[in-house]
This record gives C-alpha cells, structure tokens and sequence, in this order.
C-alpha cells in the first residue's frame, strides 16, 4: 500500500504519474515527453538544450527554451515533495536519484529477483517473478509520445521487455508448463516476426503442447519469411531443433537447450576440494542512497558473459566508493558460486606503499589456494597464472584504491562469468578505452539521502531534539559521507553534546570565503586517526597532483560560483583555455573536480574549503588579489555583452578594460546567473566596488525579466554600498536605479520613490540628460502603481523632453507607450491611441522587439477599453509572442491576462486558456497577483 504523498511514475506503457495511486494528470505530450527525459535519467542534470531536443528535435520554435521554464514550472507544482521534485542544477534540471516509485526500476528489481532465485533453485519461484515484472507492461514503452530521442529509449526498452518474455517463456517450459505459454508466445511471434529464438520456443511448446504439426509450420512460415524477404536460411540452433522434432527426440529439453537465464551454475568443485574464498570486507550496517547506481550495476550481471566484466567506480576521497563497492558485493555474492576476492591496492595510501601488480597477484594467487612454490617470479608468467586458475570460474574481484588503469589492468579477470570492481580517486578512462569498462562516478548524496546517514548514525531521538542544527550539520558536511560519519562519532561518543554546538563550529566561516573558515570547519572534521580526516583523506589526492594542476586547484577555490567554465578557470590561473583545459582534465580526472554538466565544472564544498586552505598558505596575496580581479574581468566582460545583446538600446556603461590574463567570457544568463551573483558579492567583500555596481548593471535586464527580484534587490543593494564606498556618482546613481527596479516589483513603492529621488538628484549633479530622462520614466511607473495617475503623465512627459534633448530614439519610444497608457488612465482615449500607435510605429523602426511588444500590449489595452476587443486581441496575442521570444517571462503574463480579458468581453470560451497560461508563469515567478488571476478561472479550470 502507498504511503501517504507517495509518488509513481510509469513509462512501461503511456507515461502516468499517481499520487498516493491515484491517477495525477500531468499536461500534453511535450510536458510529458520532458518528464519522461527527467525520470529516464533520475539523478542526473540535463541541459535546457538537450531537454529542447528532446521534445521537438530539429523543429524547437525560437520560444522553447522558456517553454521548457514553464513546463518545469507546472510540473513541479503538480508534483508533490521535497524541491517540487526537480531540482534546478545551472543550466538544467534534474529529478534526484530515487524519487519516487518507477516502474522501470521496479522491472529491473524483480527481474534481478528472478535471476536470484534461478540461482538458488527455485525456478517456480522464478518464473512467478517474471510474471509479476511482464503484468508492469501496459503498452509499448513511452506509447505517445512523439520524439525522435524518446523513441530510441522507448525501442531499448521494448527489446529488454523481449527478452525478459523470451526468458518467462524457458522457465514456464521448463516448469512443463508448456499448453499455458503457447498462445503468448504466437503472439510475440506475430510482432517479432525475425525473432528466431521466440520462434524456437513457440516450436518447443507447441511441439511439448502434442501440436507437432503445428511446430513444423511455424518453422516452415519463418523460413518462407526469411527467404522471401531477406534471402536468408533459418539457423543453425532452429533447423536443429526442426530435426528434433521430425524424430521426436524424447529429450527435447537436454544439450541443446538455451542458457539458463541466471548464467551458468558453480563449477562443481566438491566443497571439501578447496574452501571458496569470502574476502570482502563486512557490510556497513546502515548504506543509504545511490539506489540508481546499484540498479546499474546490477544491469552489468545480465552482460557477464563476456571475456570478463569491469564496474570502475571514481569519486572524490571520502564520497564512499569502497562503502558502495562492498554493499554491492555482499548483494550479489550469491551469483558468483566460486569466491568474492578483495584486495586494497593502496594507490592513495600514505603510511603504507602502492601494492605493485607482481605483488597484488601474488595475493590473489594465494587467495585461491595456489601453492606458493608454483607461483612464479616474472609478472607475465603470474598474468598467466592468474587467469588459468579464474578460466571456467564465477567470480567476482573487487580491487579497492586503485591508482590508474595500468596499476589495475594485470589484476583483471578475463574469463567470461567474472565480474572486477575498481575503485579509485582517479577516473580510469584508460580501462574504459581498452577493455570496456563501465564508469560509475560518485557524487555528493543527495540532501535526503544524507539527512537519513546522519539521522541513522546518531539516532532519530537527537535529530528530534535538535531539528535545526541537524539540519545545519547535514547541509555544511554537502553531502560527503565520510564528513557526515566523522560528525555523527563525534556526537555519538560525547553523550551530552549539543548539536547546535557543532553545527556552529562548522559554520565558523568568514565572510568572502576566507582561509581562515575553510580551516575552522575542516577542522570540526578530524575525528580520530588519518582514516576519519577529511583533510588528510583530501591531502592523499592534493599529493598526487602535478604542480601546474595542483596550482590551478587552489586558485579554482577562490571562484565563488556553484560552476564554472573553463575560460574561467584560465583567468583564475591567468593561462589560456587550452591549457586551462588540460589542467581541468587532469583535475577531474583525479575527481578533485567534477563536470556535471558538460564544459560546466564544480568543486565539491569541502574540497572547496581544503583549496582555501591551500591557497592561503602557498599563494601569496600578490597572487591571490589578481586571480579575483581577472575572473571578476572575465565576467564584466562577457555580462556587459550579453546585457547589451538581450537589449541593445539600453543607455550603455563604460567599463574598464580587463586585467592581463583575463579570458572574456560568453555569457548565457541562464547558465552563468548563480555565478555572477556571487561574483558581485566577492568583488565587494574584496574592496572591487566598480566590478561590484557594474555586474548588478549588467544582470538587472536578465533577473528583472526572469523575475529573479529578491536576486534583482540583492544584487543592487550590494552595488549601491560599493559605488557609495568608493564614491562613484554615476555607479551609485545606476545602482539606485536598479534597486528600484526590484523595489517596485515588490510593492515596495515608497522605497523605489526614494531610490530614484536620490538617482535623479546624483545624474542632475552629473548634467546626464538621458539619466534623468531614465529615473523620470521609472518614477512614472511607480506612481501610475500606486494610482497617481497625473503625477505618472507629469514624470512622463519629463522623460519624453530629456530624451528628446538628448537624442536617445528607444527611451523616446519607450516614453511615448508610458504617456499613451497614463493618457488612458485619465480617460483621454483618443490621445492613448494617438501615443502607443507612436510608440509601436518608433519601436518597430528601430527593431526593438520588447518595446514594440509594450507598446502593443498598451494599445490592446486601448482598445479593449474603448470596446474593439478584436483589434485588441489580435495586439495581445502578437505582444504576448513577442515577450516569449525575448524572454520576459513577467510582462508576458500580464499580456496574456488582459488577452483573457478581452476574450472573456467577446464571451470566447478560450478565455479561460489564456489566464491559466499567465498563471502558470506567476506562480512560478510567486507574485502575488497570481491570486487575483486564479479568481478569474473556474474552478476546475485552475492548475493549482
């Protein structure tokens, strides 16, 4: 029975989703076709691009990446939990790994029980829990969804399906029951009508089911197939199995028979031969999390019939790669009959030296009984060795600590049947290239995840008693097991020991990200000898690094920002892209860096912390102070560019020129926005006060249209205490500006007025016509707000005089639309139409596509109100596409809020269309006039 809120996804059929197991609609096929993308690949971030083409492929209109916004938008207030289950990660979304139930997960579970249970010789048991996975299907995978990228999933799919009704079907005929599969296997074989191994089976059952006749015009119509269409004969296993039935072989089921499903059973060694060796380390009492890496790899057994199979597990020290090894071990154990061996090849080991490749076999050599005397001296002859004793065996090698793919690659079984598991700091590309192994690369778990190691360790009474700091303790240790199992010892061997007290030693940081926090709360995690430090475990990777690499590590401490790209990274190093690149590759190659999205690259929060630490003490503050300076440069640089292409008729800045060494960057607001609000907070934490005001200039467009306005208020009053510290006029008075901007947004209209009363007194003292003329224009704003009609058309026409005066066309245009609209405020609708026809026409002249799409919203609003509702819906209807293509996501709800309107005057029933569209962008945005549009909707018309 489903828990209450409990989530279930289905895409075993046409994709559903139920809450509590009640069915939850979940919109149209594109929103459908995103949700599927996100669950197919539960854990892991995908780009709004690639999520763009997935739904339309090579035909996305120029809208889709804010169609993509707003689909995540709806389904995350449709979906109930933590985060509204899909999680933004910089420049995508991902739903966490095990969220919810997915009937492709629960497929692949019981399948997996199936093969455990062949295993152990219950094939009835067996057969029953491949029942239960097969009744999971209710129609081809996806079944509706139309996308080229899906399809190729939703075809994988269909064909595991096969497979696994290929392997139902051997064991209910084994099981003698072969009358109750005939009819499903004629079925199958209709819709796969090559599938000669289906065919063989419905041979079989018909031949078992005293239905010979039958089984030989089966084999007569694929053979009369193949010939007629592809020029081919029957094979070789199917024309044997037709011989068999001619002569009534009375032993149908014997040598020629498939495999097992489960593999091939023990060898049939004697148990008094020789004991099978159990060397794998005992299983940690509580592993929690990595669900979805456990499911992949188990998926690898289903392929272990190979000349060996290897699972490569990387990760950053302490991320529980040996923890996650072993738990999979010990789970799979009985599907390796002949022995589990482990070995620690201490390949990041300081007290103790690197176990050599001669000396590793020799261990494992002896760990299967090999007589030390035969065990020769040369490496190659012990390769040799090794793999004659693995040959016929079913076994299962977890080398732990592994340096690099030449450190591990004599250790590899190559029998078929055996499966190797290595772990190592560094990511082993070298065993992927050559002998095709799988990577699985660690990350930090998932706030849940960790929630629930911590609350397991210490016991759910403290974390009851202390919610808060547990809470603080769970989130300063980012999701790195070993520092949740260092605190949770703490707090555990020190009866007494108040949470909170920890939680703020761990929260002893500096503002700026100083060393000096970094120390204090690395400090907090050394418990104990080296094994339970998480500096020392970080200093055993920090040694290995070249010194190029291990410079760059530091420095990339110093970037404030969750990600970063590599052009950043070059103007923290002051090197080039290129050898940028090569540094980042070595880095995340060690797994001191990670790339969780492709060219986006992250450090984890405490190897943060450790590079800090590093940084203070080998880099002096003459390196240090220029490395922040240039990254500051490569982000001015490339925001002021972006800034400027989203709306190339804003009055510019001028901006410094760059630091030597800084590398400009290329700028997606979507991307890049959680780094450049952290870069305004450290240009002013580190005395940068112009790079402060200018960044928040260059992002205010980009947050004011996205409405990001508790970032938009954020930013800007940051940049009004740099450009007031360092005594710039014209930053200050922008930075007011801005500071309005967000202010207004959020009703705060007598602070905005105050805001831009100092503004406009900075830029009169400056003689800046066009400045003045831009404060007038914002005040007319904020006072048509608060209801002073006549004071908004004074503020107006002002700006309309300086503009004029100062020869700027777009503010012209811009001011023309805002006296159109006060003008019909007052009544005055001949002048209203008389102005935003203007504003339209100047815009349009000068091909500003956000201004024209104002001023058309404007003059909808005209003529709705003068009662031509149909001019005016065809004016909204273009503003409102126009405000999806440029982005501005806040004006195109209220667009289509009056459209709704004026739909709803001429009694169109699509009215209702338009206002739920609005508000599934205010909800969104949270503004507080979604309530006033949800009362505009029927009841069950509303998506809340």
């Amino acid at each position: 029975m489903s828990e209450p809120g409990e989530l279930g996804f289905a895409l075993l059929g046409p994709l559903s989703v139920t809450v509590d197991g009640a069915p939850l609609p979940v919109g149209g096929p594109r929103t459908q076709a995103l949700l599927a993308a996100l669950l197919l690949e539960r854990g892991s971030v995908l780009t709004i691009d690639r999520l763009v083409g997935t739904i339309w492929g090579d035909a996305a209109p120029a809208s889709a990446r804010v169609q993509v916004q707003n689909r995540v938008a709806t389904l995350r207030r449709l979906l109930p939990g933590p985060l509204g289950v899909i999680e933004t990660h910089g420049g995508g979304y991902r739903i966490p790994a095990g969220t919810g139930r997915l009937d492709v997960d629960r497929f692949e579970r019981t399948v997996r029980e199936s093969e455990e249970l062949v295993a152990a010789g219950d094939e009835p048991g067996a057969a029953a829990r491949l029942t239960a996975a097969l009744a999971l299907w209710r129609g081809p995978a996806l079944d509706g969804l139309d996308s080229p990228a899906l399809a190729v999933v939703a075809r994988k799919l269909d064909e595991r399906r096969t497979a696994i009704q290929v392997r139902w079907a051997e064991l209910e005929i084994r099981l003698g029951r072969a009358r109750a599969v005939v009819g499903e296997l004629t079925e199958l074989v209709a819709r796969h009508p090559w599938h000669e191994q289906l065919v063989g089976q419905l041979m079989t059952a018909l031949y078992l089911a005293d239905r010979r006749r039958e089984a030989l015009l089966a084999y007569d119509q694929v053979k009369e197939r193949l010939a007629d269409e592809l020029g081919l004969d029957p094979g070789p296993t199917l024309v044997r199995l037709r011989e068999r039935i001619l002569r009534e072989d009375p032993d149908l089921l014997g040598a020629d028979d498939p495999e097992p499903p489960a593999g091939p059973p023990a060898t049939g060694r004697a148990a008094d031969e020789q004991p099978v060796p159990r060397q794998v380390p005992g299983d940690v009492p509580l592993f929690v999390g990595r669900a979805a890496l456990l499911d992949e790899l188990d998926t690898l057994l289903d392929g272990a019939g190979g000349n060996g199979t290897i699972a490569a597990i990387d990760g950053p020290a302490g991320i529980g790669k040996t923890t996650l090894a072993v738990h999979w071990a010990h789970r799979v154990a009985g599907r390796f009959p002949d022995g589990q061996l482990y070995l620690n090849l201490r390949g990041f080991d300081p007290g103790q030296p690197v176990l050599s490749g001669a000396e590793a076999l020799r261990a494992l050599l002896e760990s299967m009984r090999v007589p030390v005397p035969r065990i020769p001296v040369g490496l190659d002859a012990r390769i040799g060795l090794y793999r004659s004793v693995m040959a016929g065996r079913r076994m299962l090698v977890v080398l732990d600590n592994v340096r690099d793919a030449d450190h591990v690659r004599p250790l590899l079984p190559a029998s078929p049947g055996c499966v190797a598991v290595v772990t190592s700091r560094n990511r082993l590309y070298g065993l992927v290239a050559k002998e095709g192994a799988r990577l699985f690369a660690l990350d930090a778990l998932p706030a849940t995840d960790a929630r629930r190691l911590f609350t397991g360790r210490v016991g759910a009474d403290r974390v009851r008693a202390e919610p808060r700091a547990a809470e603080a303790i769970v989130a300063r240790c980012a999701g790195l097991p070993l520092a949740l199992a260092v605190v949770a010892a703490r707090v555990v061997t020190r009866n007494g020991f108040p949470l909170a007290a920890l939680a703020e030693q761990l929260d002893d940081t500096t503002p700026g990200g100083s060393a000096s926090g970094g120390s204090a709360r690395l400090d907090a995690f050394g418990f104990g000898g080296p094994d339970t430090d998480v500096r020392a475990a970080f200093s055993w990777s920090y040694r290995a690094l070249p010194p190029g690499a291990a410079r760059l590590f530091r420095m990339l401490a110093l970037h404030p920002g969750p990600d970063f790209s590599a052009a950043a990274a070059a103007s923290l190093a002051g090197v080039d892209v290129p050898t940028a690149t090569a540094l980042l590759a070595e880095l995340t190659c060690a797994t001191m860096v990670t790339e969780p999205v492709l060219g986006r690259f992250a450090v984890h929060d405490l190897l943060r912390d450790y590079g800090r630490e590093l940084a203070a003490t080998h880099d002096p503050d003459g390196d240090r102070r220029p490395a922040v300076e240039r990254l500051l440069d490569h982000y001015l640089h490339g925001a002021y560019a972006a800034a400027v292409a989203l709306n190339p008729y804003r009055d510019p800045i001028a901006i410094h020129p760059p630091l030597a060494g800084a590398v400009p960057a290329t700028v997606d607001f979507y991307v890049e926005r959680p780094a450049l609000l952290a870069a305004i907070r450290v240009a002013a934490d580190h005395g940068f006060d112009r790079h402060a005001w200018q960044l928040a200039w260059t992002v205010a467009d980009h947050l004011d249209r996205q409405g990001h306005w508790p970032e938009l208020a954020a930013a800007h009053e940051t940049a009004v205490a740099a450009a007031a510290r360092s005594g710039d006029p014209v930053g200050l008075a922008h930075a007011y500006i801005g500071a309005a901007r967000a202010q207004t947004r959020t009703g705060r209209y007598p602070d905005a007025e105050e805001s831009l009363t100092r503004a406009l007194r900075l830029f009169s003292d400056l003689g800046d016509d066009a400045g003045q003329a831009a404060v007038h224009r914002v005040l007319g704003g904020v006072c048509d707000l608060r209801g002073d009609d006549a004071e908004a058309l004074r503020h107006d026409e002002l700006a309309l005089e300086l503009y004029r005066r100062a020869g700027r066309r777009a503010g012209q245009a811009s001011v023309l639309n805002s006296i159109g609209w006060s003008r019909l405020k007052i009544g005055d609708h001949e002048q209203a139409l008389a102005y935003c026809q203007q504003s339209v026409t100047l815009h349009r002249a000068i091909g500003n596509r956000h201004g024209q799409a104002s001023a058309l919203d404007s003059l909808g609003y005209v003529y709705h109100h003068i009662g031509d509702q149909g001019r005016a819906m065809q004016c909204y209807e273009r503003a409102s596409t126009m405000f999806n293509d440029v982005g501005d996501r806040y004006h195109e709800a209220y667009t289509l809020v009056h459209l709704g309107d004026a739909r709803h005057a001429s009694a169109d029933g699509s009215a209702v269309d338009a206002w739920r569209a609005a508000l599934v962008i205010l909800d969104e945005l949270d503004h507080p006039d979604a309530a006033s549009v949800r009362a505009k909707l029927p009841r069950e018309a509303s998506p809340a």
